[in-house]
């Protein structure tokens, strides 16, 4: 009995292996009415198509085994044109690797695979692109073949046996690859070019997240479930500012790590607890960062001034670090958290058996959401021409949203990843045409009886980025442009057809357009706390994010407790909204901030670093500045446009930029920077201020991933002449000569720094003015 009872002693004492950088917040297991409730969750996902059958799933691994042995041909014949003794050949090897929602195991109906050819260091890039994209074309079933070298991750597309398979490329510092090869290990990027790691990295985050889940099949269904959730409420695109697959993939695995027992229903639901409590800008992490010595960069605010400014960081696993969701601005988290928030009251229900799973996975009522809309509208001449500018427009519509974010009169720029086919009534002879649309929410300022609001300056900044770029990349072409049109809710019929506008309001969902700007000055909060834009920590919950530096803090620390798990939602109250200002000035940026719950601490960088040896859990925060939001309404106004056209004729000259007016410091203390007589210090265009960091380059999802490492650029906006006085008067672009300087390294698209375009464009500017009355 004394061996028995010294045996459990050690037992008990033996530390519970757990996964993440935090100690779980439950290690309940689930009860039996959890596992109905998970039926029923998969039940309502079934008729959304995101479930495979057998035979689709064996296909998918008939085509990948067919590919792989065409590798390994392919390497032999290069290795034997090079001289390679018959030895080496026989045993050079090469391998092909998944990654993506294929590799996790989420993938849906007809979705494509991303694929890695792994090949040793005698094969050369320029084998891949071109013996092996011949040897593609000589084999049966393959069609719509094309290469893109030039692209930031260079990249064949295919279609094998009707299955579309994007195939990057890498070669190894290895003289053979062996089919037991392992790419979590960092020795594998030891020597490599940057395309390489590229093409690496998303197999490498892929492999690491499903290491760091306590549950893979827990945490598939669970991602299966929040993916579907996001492409129906309109927040699944990382091109866009929202998140991409890995992004979500994840916020699901650090849910896992934080139920690790739980299963997919609960999963759900705690998945919408956690991240509606967040306190953004603390990072999410699967793990303690790990630093190597290949010297690559990694995201680090401590060290790269740039990332302080990210409003979201989710943390890839897998060296080197980076911050998926770059691209997220504050409009688009601030809906991406309300949406969270709705998702918590939802599951709540469901919970509670006072509702189902398909109340989740309703679409949003983003038509009825705002009193004011922007369509933007881009038209072409032919269908192929069409594809590409459609494109091009899409991917640069964030800048659009940046540039509205910095208008002086706007709290929230909320774009609809959706695009809709146009009519010919609004687009004159094209034939080729999509819009989209982006709800806007102005602010009023006080004691003003009206408000007097320009945005063509904020849209034709976007419009002339756009054109740069195009000619740029050679992309620019007769009949492509841009319109930008400024709608009320009431004349939206005139664009979209009635069933998509006639959707009834959810009475019992709460109305972003309440909670997030300044249609109206209060909001209700699901947890009784304020989604207060203008700080990036809610110190009203129990919950904390915790501190991301590796060998920092403790990882028993986290003031997360099994409460958490047992939360519901309190009786609501209603604050004040207090929208955040991201452009802030380089020097209003002391250092971090750590505040402590109920406490308003700040630490200058110094500081920091002495508590972070001390071993603290503390957030990490950012300065901001702040400004106040009360109500608007407006009078019935006209439609107003922006067309740009491209055309011939121009005039060569340069535009020169306006004086920029000294800013004044930003407040801490949450009062705005508004006169007593209402105006407000920024000019009425909103121009980024010179001393922001420069954003990062745009660029497709990498590989399938949001994950990326990218260089710095310049900023995306340019300087330009006051657009007060326009009217309707054409206004050339400058040009410069036919050479360009620089020859793009690949096909990322360049920012409207680049050199100006070499095409004569003309740019016709109308402006778009409004009066917001009390």
């Amino acid at each position: 009995m004394k061996e028995m009872s010294v045996r459990n002693i050690v037992l008990e004492s033996k530390p519970v292996k757990h996964y993440g950088i935090t100690s779980p917040i439950s290690l309940a297991p689930p009860k039996e009415i959890d596992h109905i409730y998970t039926q029923k969750l998969i039940e309502a996902m079934k008729p959304f198509g995101v479930f495979e059958d057998s035979d689709e799933l064996n296909h998918r691994l008939v085509v990948l085994g067919k590919l792989n042995n065409l590798v390994k041909e392919w390497i032999a014949e290069i290795s034997e044109s090079k001289n390679l003794p018959p030895s080496v050949v026989a045993s050079v090897g090469g391998k092909i690797f998944t990654f993506g929602s294929y590799r996790l195991g989420v993938h849906t109906k007809g979705a494509d695979i991303d694929a890695l050819c792994v090949a040793p260091r005698h094969v050369e890039r320029a084998d891949f692109f071109q013996s092996f994209v011949e040897k593609l074309k000589c084999q049966e079933g393959i069609k719509n073949l094309r290469a893109v070298e030039d692209a930031f991750v260079p990249v064949i597309k295919f279609e094998f046996d009707n299955i579309e398979i994007d195939l990057v490329f890498a070669r190894l510092a290895l003289q053979t690859i062996p089919d037991t090869l392992d790419l979590r290990e960092d020795s594998r990027l030891r020597s490599l070019d940057i395309r390489c790691i590229r093409s690496l990295n998303g197999c490498r985050v892929t492999d690491e997240i499903l290491h760091l889940v306590p549950n893979k099949e827990n945490f598939r269904l669970t991602l299966r479930a929040v993916k579907l959730w996001a492409k129906r409420r309109g927040i699944y695109s990382n091109m866009l500012g929202f998140l991409g697959g890995v992004s979500w993939a994840m916020l699901v695995a650090r849910t896992c790590q934080l139920y690790p027992n739980a299963v997919a229903s609960t999963l759900v639901h705690k998945f919408f607890l956690v991240f509606s409590k967040w306190e953004w800008p603390n990072p999410v992490l699967l793990k303690q960062p790990e630093e190597s010595n290949l010297n690559l960069p990694v995201w680090d605010p401590r060290v790269n001034p740039a990332d302080r400014y990210h409003l979201m960081p989710i943390i890839t696993p897998a060296y080197p670090q980076q911050n998926s969701t770059y691209n997220v601005s504050t409009s688009t988290r601030t809906v991406m958290v309300e949406e969270f928030r709705q998702g918590l009251a939802v599951t709540d229900e469901i919970l509670q058996g006072k509702s189902d799973w398909s109340k989740l996975l309703e679409l949003p009522i983003f038509f009825q959401k705002y009193r004011h809309y922007i369509v933007l509208t881009a038209c072409a001449s032919t269908e192929e021409n069409h594809l590409e500018w459609v494109g091009l427009v899409e991917s640069k519509i964030r800048v659009l949203v940046g540039n509205l974010e910095r208008n002086e009169f706007i709290t929230l720029a909320h774009v609809n990843p959706q695009s809709f086919p146009g009519n010919k009534e609004h687009s004159g002879d094209s034939e080729y045409v999509s819009m989209w649309f982006l709800g806007i929410c102005f602010k009023k300022v006080e004691n003003a009886e009206s408000v007097n609001i320009d945005l063509t300056y904020d849209i034709q900044s976007f419009t002339d980025t756009v054109y740069r770029q195009a000619n740029n990349i050679n992309m620019l072409k007769e009949g492509m442009r841009i319109e930008a049109t400024h709608v009320k809710k009431k004349q939206l019929h005139n664009f979209l057809p009635a069933e998509v506008l006639l959707k009834k309001k959810k009475q019992s969902i709460p109305d972003i357009t309440q909670n997030a700007c300044g249609l109206e000055s209060k909001r209700t909060s699901l947890d009784g706390s304020c989604l207060d834009s203008s700080r990036d920590t809610d110190t009203g919950t129990p919950f904390t994010s915790p501190n991301f530096f590796s060998k920092v803090c403790n990882p028993n620390s986290l003031p997360v407790t099994e409460a958490l798990r047992n939360t519901v939602p309190e009786k609501k109250s209603t604050t004040t909204e207090k929208p955040l200002d991201v452009t802030v000035p380089l020097e209003s940026v002391k250092g971090f901030s750590i505040p402590v719950i109920g406490s308003s601490m700040y630490l200058n960088t110094a500081s920091f670093n002495r508590e972070c040896h001390h071993n603290t859990s503390k957030e990490i925060s950012l300065y901001t500045e702040v400004e106040s939001t009360v109500a608007i309404t407006a009078e019935p106004s006209v439609i107003c446009t922006i067309p740009t056209v491209v055309g011939r004729n121009v005039v060569h000259h340069l535009i020169s930029p306006p004086h920029s007016a000294p800013q004044p410091p930003p407040h801490l203390n949450g009062k705005s920077n508004i006169s007593p007589k209402g105006a407000i210090s920024k000019r009425p265009h909103s121009p980024p201020l010179e001393e922001s960091p420069k954003r990062l380059k745009d660029t497709e999802e990498l590989i399938g991933l949001d994950s990326t490492l990218e260089e710095p650029s310049p900023n995306e906006e340019v300087k330009k002449d006051t657009v007060d006085n326009l009217g309707g008067e054409v206004m050339p672009i400058p040009t410069i000569g036919a050479t360009r300087f620089q020859r793009l390294s690949s096909k990322e698209l360049p920012d409207a720094a680049s050199p100006v375009p070499t095409n004569s464009i003309r740019v016709i500017k109308n402006s778009i003015r409004l009066t917001l009355n009390r």
